[in-house]
């Protein structure tokens, strides 16, 4: 007979097999998501809509603003959308004065998408801070639309905006941002030359951004782009500011502009038509940018002007070399300059501007450049 402790030991063991053995608990069930609230529409108007929109914006798949009247000094904050979400403007969108830096508009998220709906608009009112100095001086201006960190596949479409107190849209730190349709309407600005620096699109360390049908009409670059890869700028229109841009490069954190295309454009009544500006005494390069088709009309100062002598915002007039530009193509580039400008100029450092396709270029009405330095095979100063 087994004694009382070898009879305890067998139960244990047998307990604890049969612990072993026993089957694992099924899963709990995953609730269902609440499809209704992933799916909710928000509208926000008046006054109180920019505040409640920011403080709603990720309970909300589609925002609708609605003649939303944003406060001054105060930015209508969108910025950290849930994937996905749709925004809507509707009516007209007001902006409060007050000096400060902005922005007045700001947007990021994965997959946003941004519309404008029929006749809607943002007016920036910038008569108000408007007193000729732009950025440089004078009343502290707000910038208007950031679309930073856009990723995904987010787009902005069919935005209207009228009388930005100074630069437009800034995209930086985004990838995959198309924007369509846009339209920038500065033209009051030009009263007495009181609107500057008003930037249509200004571009920097972004990806795959494509800007097509925009029409720009302002006193400054209607795109300038800073740094960036895969950007194209298609079927636009500008008037009245500074022309087709790249650079300033240099100095930045990010200094580095390739694979760049402006085609099927027109440039009028503007400042230059086709433009790239590098840093003096600066590092960083410039590579396959294209101009292709593009039209130019009534230019004042220059219908194509290469030259890498910037500092401080202005030329020096002697190049330097540390930011080279290569592999540029120039393909049907045509038009008309005013008498008093110049057709075409090219400041080069030694050595730094090479491997350039220069086609079908015909830019006529001006003068021929005289001071023209180290132009690159193929090239020419005269139209």
């Amino acid at each position: 007979m087994p004694s009382f402790a070898s009879t305890l030991a067998l139960a244990l063991a047998l307990g604890s097999a049969a612990v072993q053995a026993s089957p694992v608990a099924a899963p709990q069930p995953t609730a269902a998501p609440d499809l209704e609230k992933r799916a909710t529409t928000c509208t926000f108007s008046g006054s109180g809509g920019a505040s409640s929109a920011s403080k709603s914006k990720t309970s909300c798949s589609t925002i609708i603003l609605s003649a939303v009247a944003v406060p001054s000094g105060v930015t209508l904050d969108l910025t950290g959308l849930n994937s996905g979400t749709h925004v809507i403007f509707e009516g007209e969108t007001t902006f409060g004065y007050e000096e400060w830096d902005g922005p007045l508009v700001s947007v990021s998220g994965t997959d946003i998408t941004v519309t404008g709906a029929t006749s809607a608009y943002l007016n920036g009112d910038g008569s108000r801070w408007w007193d000729g100095e732009g950025s440089n001086g004078g009343k502290t201006k707000p910038k208007f639309f950031y679309a930073h960190d856009l990723l995904g596949t987010s787009s902005i479409t069919n935005i209207y905006i009228q009388n930005s107190p100074v630069q437009v849209f800034s995209i930086d730190g985004s990838e995959g941002l198309t924007i369509t349709d846009a339209t920038i309407d500065n033209t009051d600005g030009d009263t007495d030359s009181l609107a500057a620096n008003t930037d249509c699109f200004d571009i920097g360390d972004s990806s795959d951004i494509t800007i097509s049908g925009a029409n720009c009409y302002n006193q400054d670059d209607c795109v300038a782009i800073n740094s960036g890869t895969g950007i194209t700028f298609t079927g636009g229109t500008c008037s009245g500011g500074h022309g087709l841009s790249i650079g300033s490069v240099g100095g930045r954190s990010d200094n580095t502009v390739e694979t760049i295309l402006f085609e099927n454009s027109e440039v009028k009544n503007s400042a230059n038509g086709v433009r790239i500006k590098t840093v003096y005494d600066a590092t960083g390069s410039v590579s396959g940018v294209t101009y292709k088709s593009i039209t130019l009309s009534g230019i004042t100062s220059y219908g194509i002007v290469i030259e890498q002598d910037y500092k401080n915002g202005s030329p020096t007039g002697t190049p330097t070399t540390g930011v080279p530009i290569t592999d540029l193509t120039l393909d049907g580039i045509e038009g008309t300059v005013e008498s008093t400008a110049t057709d075409i100029y090219i400041l080069c450092g030694d050595g730094s501007c090479s491997d350039w396709t220069w086609e079908s270029i015909d830019v006529t009405g001006g003068k021929t450049s005289t001071k023209c330095e180290n132009i690159p095979s193929g090239a020419s100063c005269t139209g």
